[in-house]
Order: C-alpha cells, then sequence, then structure tokens
C-alpha cells in the first residue's frame, strides 16, 4: 500500500510538474548611431555569432547608420554598412536623423536594398520616394512575439529630425513620445513591447513615463551607454560608433515576463571575422581614398580640428570672422604624419557649403546666446557649441547666458562672416546682412587648405572660447 501511495506521489509530481508555466529566454542583441565606423563588423560580426550558437537571438539597429566614415559615406548609395548588416542578418531597425543625409531618393533605394524591415512610426510621406513605412513588426523567437516600434526625433528645428530642411520636403513627422503611446495596444498581440526609438536619452525617459505599456526601449542619437530604469521601464543605448554591443536577455515563465536585464559588451573583447574582416578591408582599399592629402606636424585634437576648418572657411572666403559648430566636426583628432583623402572627407561626411553674410559683434552674440541657451536642442545647449576664429566669452548666471562678447571686434561695426550651412540655415537667432550660401563644398576647401601647397600644416589646439559664471555688474 505504502508502495503504491509512494507511486501515486510521483505520478502526481509529474502531473504538476508538467503544467508548470514554461521557461524561455530570449537575448535582444542591439547597435546604434554607427556612423559608418564598420571597423569594429568583424568583431560584431563574432560576437552575434557566438551568441545565435547558445541562444535565441533577435538583432536590431536603432539608426544612424552611415556619416562617419569615408569609406561607406563616398560609396553609391552608402551600400558598405548595409552589405554588412545584410549578411550578418538584422532583424529589423528603425531610421535615425542621418539616414536622411544621402537625400530621400537615395535613402528610399537604401530601405529597398535591405534584407530586414525599417520600422518608423511617425514619419508620414505625403510627397516623397521613401516608401510608407511600417510603423512596427512583429518578430517571433524561442516562442515568444516581440512587438518593435520604431521612431525617430522629431525634436530638430522645424519639427523634423536633426538636418537641412530641404532634405526634408514632402515629409512630415509627428510627436514620436505621442506617436508611441498610439502603438501602445499591442500590448494585446504580443508578450514583450519594445519601442525602437532614435529620439535621445531625455525624450525616452518620457517616453518611459508616459507610455506604461512598454516593457522595453532601445534607443540611440544622444550617444550615450545607458542601461537605466525608469518607471519600471528598462530604457538602453550603446554610446557610438560601434564600440559596444547591447545585450539585452528577456526572460518569461509562460507568457508573463519574469525579468529583463542589459548589459553592454566591449567588442574589443571578439577576435575579427576573417570573412567581415576582408570585406572591410576590400572598402577601406578604395584607392581614391588612400591617397595623400597634406601632412600635420603634430596631432590635432578637437579644438585642433575645428581650427582646420575654421581657417580653410575664412581663406576661401577672404572673411573677417568664421564660425563652426561643434556637431559639424566629425573627427575629434587627427594624427600627426600623413592625412589621407579619406580623413579629409571623414571630416565633413555631409557635404556642406559654405555660407557668408555681413554681421554686427550684437548679433554675433545674439547667434551664440541663443544656442547656449537651446531648449529645442538640449543636448547642443550649455557648452561651448560654436567655434570662432574670433575669441568671445559666454557670461552666465551659474546657468544660462546672459551675456556674450567678442573683445577683439568693434562694436557696431559690419565683418564678414563665414560659416557652414547648417547654422546659416538652422540655428534660431541668426541674424544678418547680405547673406548667401556658396557654391563653395566644405570638404573640398579642407582638401586645398590641408593640402597647404604641399607644405605640412601645424594645427592650432589652443581653444578662443570661453565661459564664465556669476558674471557681476560693475
Amino acid at each position: 500500500m505504502k508502495k503504491i501511495r509512494f507511486i501515486s506521489f510521483l505520478l502526481l509530481g509529474v502531473l504538476l510538474f508538467g503544467c508548470a508555466p514554461r521557461e524561455r529566454s530570449v537575448i535582444i542583441l542591439s547597435t546604434n548611431d554607427m556612423h559608418a565606423q564598420i571597423q569594429n563588423f568583424p568583431q560584431l560580426a563574432t560576437a552575434v555569432e557566438a551568441c545565435r550558437d547558445t541562444a535565441s537571438v533577435i538583432l536590431i539597429d536603432a539608426g544612424d547608420r552611415w556619416t562617419g566614415n569615408a569609406y561607406v559615406d563616398r560609396a553609391p548609395g552608402r551600400r558598405p554598412v548595409l552589405e554588412l548588416m545584410n549578411r550578418l542578418g538584422y532583424d529589423a531597425a528603425t531610421l535615425g536623423n542621418h539616414e536622411f543625409d544621402v537625400g530621400q531618393q537615395t535613402l528610399a533605394e537604401a530601405i529597398a536594398y535591405c534584407d530586414f524591415p525599417i520600422v518608423c512610426a511617425n514619419m508620414i510621406c505625403e510627397n516623397s520616394p521613401i516608401p510608407d513605412l511600417k510603423p512596427y513588426v512583429m518578430l517571433e523567437s524561442n516562442g515568444v512575439k516581440f512587438a518593435f516600434v520604431g521612431v525617430v526625433t522629431n525634436y530638430g528645428s522645424n519639427n523634423h529630425p536633426d538636418g537641412h530642411d530641404a532634405v526634408f520636403e514632402g515629409l512630415r513627422f509627428t510627436d514620436a513620445v505621442e506617436t508611441l503611446e498610439e502603438y501602445e495596444y499591442l500590448r494585446d498581440s504580443c508578450q514583450v513591447l519594445v519601442a525602437l526609438t532614435h529620439i535621445g536619452s531625455t525624450y525616452d525617459r518620457e517616453v518611459a513615463d508616459e507610455a506604461s505599456e512598454y516593457d522595453l526601449i532601445i534607443g540611440g542619437h544622444s550617444h550615450e551607454q545607458i542601461n537605466e530604469v525608469v518607471d519600471g521601464v528598462l530604457i538602453t543605448q550603446t554610446g557610438r560608433n560601434m564600440r559596444m554591443i547591447g545585450v539585452t536577455e528577456v526572460r518569461l515563465r509562460g507568457d508573463k515576463i519574469r525579468s529583463i536585464s542589459y548589459r553592454l559588451v566591449p567588442l574589443s573583447d571578439y577576435a575579427p571575422d576573417p570573412d567581415y574582416q576582408a570585406m572591410v578591408e576590400q572598402y577601406r582599399n578604395a584607392p581614391e581614398l588612400a591617397e595623400q592629402a597634406g601632412e600635420l606636424t603634430a596631432t590635432a585634437n578637437k579644438v585642433g580640428v575645428a581650427d582646420i576648418f575654421l581657417q580653410a572657411i575664412k581663406r576661401k572666403t577672404a572673411s573677417d570672422v568664421a564660425f563652426y559648430h561643434f556637431g559639424g566636426v566629425r573627427r575629434d583628432s587627427l594624427a600627426a604624419g600623413p592625412i589621407r583623402r579619406g580623413d579629409v572627407y571623414d571630416l565633413d561626411p555631409f557635404v556642406s557649403s559654405i555660407s557668408t553674410m555681413w554681421m554686427t559683434p550684437d548679433e554675433m552674440a545674439q547667434m551664440v546666446l541663443v544656442k547656449f541657451n537651446d531648449e529645442i536642442n538640449k543636448g547642443e545647449s550649455h557648452r561651448i557649441d560654436l567655434f570662432s576664429t574670433t575669441p568671445y566669452v559666454i557670461h552666465t548666471d551659474g546657468e544660462d547666458a546672459v551675456e556674450v562678447t567678442f573683445p577683439a571686434l568693434q562694436p557696431g561695426r559690419k565683418y564678414k562672416v563665414a560659416m557652414g550651412d547648417y547654422v546659416f540655415k538652422n540655428y534660431r537667432g541668426l541674424e544678418y546682412t547680405d547673406g548667401e550660401t556658396t557654391e563653395w563644398l566644405v570638404p573640398d576647401v579642407l582638401m586645398e587648405y590641408i593640402g597647404n601647397g604641399g607644405h605640412p600644416l601645424t594645427p592650432d589646439n589652443r581653444l578662443r572660447q570661453s565661459i564664465v559664471a556669476d558674471r557681476e555688474d560693475d
């Protein structure tokens, strides 16, 4: 009898165990803000394939796949990065603001070339070659259904992503946070609801606060390494330039999420995949990019690189003063020694034009002050955003700018000023007379200046601008 009871107990345990909810896990691997820095793609391939060998994996990108590396940005259709992503088997991606740098026709062709869906819920194509994109994609891995809803920033000037107004003609962008709220109903169709965003961490936090149905936010745009929980929603971001891969593990018991965890893994931890390495080397070795353009006698830091921009456009336009914005200087340094043509193209992958105008010191001061106090592009505010050939001082009340002075300029006098056309067309608070955008392209002007008539160039790494807090009246 005891034996029968014991067997019955075992059978009951088996039945109960068999009825227990099944535990499952899925790994989401994420990248964002690659900016064409595909030199680490062979390491990324090794990391992804190693993870696929042991886990159920979804591979995702959160935008800004190009603009930042000549051998991608000078290639037709910016194909190198897309060829690599297709081969590695990305599952989905959203748009970043720099996807639009190539123009709408080229972007439309790039979207068609991708073997993975590009999702964006807040872009409306009213008169554009870009196709209407799906707002979200449903993906299933290890029996778990995921919904990825994509959005791109509309928080630049004129309610579109950061970039030239002309690039966005025929497109309309709705508020990213409000749009994500509209898709919370997808909660009923999936086990895991993910916001795939390119809006920056400030707005990602708003999403977490206002759109509570989302389980996870995979973000980009602000170039931060983020592992943060806001109102129960995990926010992630890998930084920029493909130095890291984001690893998010989602664990479920039955259909209920048990835990979501995230970690950043340096791609330098992995050996490069030889097949992908060969592809990257082929892109890098384009003959026209390997030619020497000039030589530096010393290493230029970020300020020194900016000064090369400033001196080049000041000389070309015969201006009194030149300005260039922080975000337009895409290299943090240039090493001493030979400078390749590809290095020069990396400095300005946007192929900007030069604009000129006449301004008084007060008008220049207003431009700097408004940008310093910028409430729209907060990531560009409260810092020295405009490098200049002419010294100036930003006086603050401890937080906001209250006055900007140009000690070397005469009050009331009009000066000829040169700057990149992005500042000319997009910066608020910019006042001028007789302004125009010239036919001179910044990469061509840089190439001429760095060539320096065949003589080595010495960079100037001294910052001419400063911020002084708590200025008191005399």
